[in-house]
């Protein structure tokens, strides 16, 4: 890690924790698990608040169902204690990606490197 993402790490909270989240999670948090993005799940002491360290980009959609359920306090139980039961056809958990390049773009969309001609309206043209 160099000095400038040291630096970054200890004064913005989107670079991951703070240095206020890194001492209060010392001081207070209980280390309940950890999801295959490789964000970090606490809870203090007594149970009453939860939160996440997140594994790079503060980014909320990067927290699969499950662990979203039990931050809110929906689920008593963390995923790793006591799983959701998936379906069959359910995909797994992908973050939002709009407004990054690998968002979706139709094929007829300028934001693809080869955008297809438009066929749905003809341009108009003064006489």
């Amino acid at each position: 890690m160099g000095v400038i993402d040291t630096l970054l790490k200890y004064v913005t909270w989107w670079n991951g924790e703070t240095v206020g989240t890194r001492l209060f999670t010392a001081r207070h948090g209980q280390k309940v698990g950890e999801d295959a993005q490789g964000n970090v799940f606490y809870q203090s002491k007594d149970g009453v608040r939860r939160w996440v360290i997140y594994n790079g980009e503060v980014e909320a959609s990067r927290v699969s169902p499950d662990w979203h359920g039990w931050l809110h306090h929906t689920f008593a139980e963390p995923p790793t204690e006591t799983p959701l039961p998936r379906k069959a056809w359910e995909k797994p958990h992908q973050e939002n990606l709009t407004g990054t390049p690998l968002a979706y773009a139709p094929p007829g969309s300028i934001r693809r490197p080869d955008p297809a001609p438009r066929r749905d309206y003809e341009a108009w043209q003064p006489e």
